[in-house]
């Protein structure tokens, strides 16, 4: 307890987290109070932290990848396309034209799927528990296709240098085609249980406040910085896999408050499903695996040089800097993770908010820890 002054001005010091309901997974916040007025916040991290890169450069490049699952682990998908980008560049592996399709595809379901997450998350933070049913149904539906297509639910382990590990079939294409027909009416249904709802605009509508030149300073990237009316994403800004070959609009709200993170991410949702549908239109005959690449891993791949790649995860900006000396793994790893980069702005964001608005707040960064930490 910090006091100052008479009683009247006396603050407190709160410790909100790590085991807290609200702090979606183990983030800690050291908040200085003046009643229920938050005067400060302070982020503490650290607490999953799993030395993922430095494990990385143990290990074969090839090998690497399933750590890069377990970063942002409700988008695995987008976590291994990510490191992709940067190990093929420096292997000098290109993967096949069908390989490209078959990734975006999987990127792209994997956005909808932590999207759909986060919904769920932020519904319980404001007390409302339907939308959580309703968006997991979803998702589900979602990880029984990844199961279909990889064997696994979540961490996949799917997508290699030089390819993926199991090729679409006709049935694969069915199902996707069938979660895409029904989605967008239930996404529908999920959306208005939250823009309908009378409590929700109260705790979102003109709170969390973050202008565009705060979040650019801090690095602030994705669906934050849509919200705040700077219509930067990778996908189009610098068009990796096939995002330059499908038609797709790039949601931003000049609101700048919780409400407009929420609009922007569902409406990423619908833009996704159109992106999937055109992909599946598109996709081409041919090999899923690059056949050097194939070989090549049982002998072990070097690389020489370094190279970053930047991708659009639905947390935003995810790049992956790599480093090879010649050998067979790599000699530097190191990760900018987007949800780092957007806690990092929380200070700014909920300063003279209340404990309530707080919450209301930090929920709307899409904070997934593996990532954090790394």
């Amino acid at each position: 307890m910090v006091e100052q002054g008479n009683l009247k001005n006396r603050l407190i010091e709160l410790n909100m987290g790590p085991q807290h309901p609200s702090t979606h997974g183990v983030l800690r916040l050291k908040l200085t109070l003046d009643g229920e007025t938050v005067k400060k916040v302070e982020p503490i991290i650290g607490y999953l932290h799993r030395n993922a890169e430095k494990i990385c450069e143990l290990d074969f490049y090839c090998d690497a990848l399933i750590y890069f699952d377990r970063m942002d682990y409700v988008a695995a998908m987008n976590m291994e396309a990510g490191y992709l980008e940067a190990a093929e560049k420096l292997l000098g592996i290109e993967p096949p034209e069908r390989v490209v399709w078959i990734r975006t595809i999987m990127a792209e379901l994997s956005r909808i799927a932590s999207h759909l997450v986060w919904a769920g998350a932020y519904g319980l933070d404001l007390g409302m528990l339907t939308p959580f049913f309703y968006v997991f149904e979803q998702r589900e539906k979602i990880l029984d296709l990844f199961t279909e297509i990889s064997g696994s639910r979540q961490e996949t382990n799917y997508m290699s240098i030089g390819g993926v590990y199991q090729d679409f079939n006709d049935k694969i294409v069915y199902l996707i085609r069938e979660f895409l027909d029904q989605f967008p009416k239930k996404l529908e249904e999920v959306f208005n249980l939250f823009v309908k709802n009378d409590i929700f605009i109260s705790r979102t509508k003109g709170i969390g406040i973050l202008e565009p030149d705060v979040a650019l300073q801090y690095g602030v990237t994705g669906p934050m910085l849509r919200a705040s009316g700077v219509p930067y994403d990778v996908r189009k800004a610098q068009p990796y896999l096939a995002y330059d070959r499908v038609n797709f609009e790039v949601p931003i709200s000049k609101r700048k408050d919780n409400y407009a993170r929420v609009l922007v991410r569902f409406e990423e949702m619908r833009q996704s499903a159109k992106i999937i549908k055109q992909a599946l239109d598109k996709l081409p005959d041919g090999p899923y695996f690059n056949p050097k690449a194939k070989k090549s891993l049982m002998v072990r791949l070097r690389g020489e040089g370094d190279f970053y790649a930047r991708t659009e995860s639905p947390k935003g900006e995810f790049g992956v800097y790599l480093v090879g000396d010649g050998t067979v793994k790599p000699y530097r790893v190191h990760v900018r993770s987007p949800a780092f980069k957007n806690l990092s702005v929380l200070p700014a964001l909920a300063k003279d908010v209340l404990i309530a608005d707080l919450v209301a707040i930090s929920g709307t960064l899409d904070l997934v820890f593996g990532e954090v930490d790394r």
